[in-house]
């Protein structure tokens, strides 16, 4: 079972990863065989959260979206008896809906910590969700800014903190609550049996990172920016973003890390077991 981490042990492994020139791997699990094999792969974060678990179900991960489960009783429920203990030596984060109204963070995140769990992510996030929707959640009061808020109290507990963000301004008011880690989302990801088919190019990709890039460096130089989603499937398209930015640090893999190997995998697998012939009868 992983130890945890504390937050400067994080911010020091991580800054020692790209000090050599490595690009950090930040890998989301919704099954303990994902997380474990992840962290055989090297992964240098393991994340899990309501939207892993409906991706490992086989189902759209934007099912985590919907009101079908409690998405913060799922990422408890994942992390203490599925993933924390299959993991030996990597931080394992949880990713919280902050805009919750029935529970008290304060109290909550203490139940995250007594769990194992290393740092926090705002997953599910509304910055995810745009229109008439969008507007009615922060005239309700579920807002980005609980986000923000959860992120202030985990910052304060001494967790790492780490932010999906969809515009430089999200950006900043994530730093500002002392997030140690800009994640810069460009939407569901492609591919696969239950990707999205309208998603954020690569190139739209590259311009939404260097700004969010541009305005927290402005700000905080040290802060690790990494992206997420759209159209960044392969290896080769996470290179071609690492090389066409100025700053960014590394890549989160959620789809890519574990759904997309496991279709093809298991497919590949199970047919060529069916190949197999029957000896001929005479």
């Amino acid at each position: 079972m992983v130890k945890r981490f504390e937050r400067e042990e994080i911010v020091n492994r991580l800054k020692a990863e790209t000090d050599q020139g490595r690009a950090i791997f930040d890998t989301f699990a919704g099954t303990g065989i994902s997380a474990k094999f992840a962290e055989a792969g090297g992964a240098d974060m393991v994340t899990t959260h309501i939207l892993a678990r409906f991706r490992m179900a086989g189902l759209s991960s934007m099912a985590g979206y919907l009101s079908i489960a409690d998405a913060n009783a799922v990422t408890l429920e994942l992390g203490k008896r599925d993933i924390i203990p299959i993991i030996k030596d990597a931080p394992v984060m949880a990713g919280l809906l902050g805009t919750d109204p029935t529970r008290d963070m304060e109290v909550f995140l203490d139940e995250i910590i007594a769990a194992g769990f290393s740092g926090l992510l705002n997953c599910p996030t509304i910055a995810l969700i745009d229109g008439n929707f969008r507007q009615t959640l922060e005239e309700t009061g579920l807002t980005f800014d609980n986000e923000v808020e959860m992120m202030a109290i985990a910052h304060r507990k001494g967790l790492y903190t780490k932010a999906f963000c969809t515009t430089p301004e999200e950006a900043l008011k994530m730093l500002e609550a002392g997030c140690d880690n800009i994640i810069a989302h460009g939407g569901n990801t492609s591919g696969g049996t239950t990707g999205s088919q309208t998603v954020t190019p690569l190139d739209s990709m590259v311009e939404l990172v260097q700004n969010i890039i541009d305005a927290v460096k402005t700000k905080k130089p040290e802060t690790l920016l990494t992206c997420h989603g759209g159209a960044t499937v392969t290896p080769q398209d996470v290179q071609y973003l690492l090389d066409n930015t100025k700053g960014l640090d590394g890549y989160v893999g959620g789809s890519t890390a574990e759904r997309l190997p496991v279709e093809k995998s298991i497919t590949a697998a199970i047919k060529d077991f069916k190949d197999t012939k029957l000896k001929t009868k005479f």
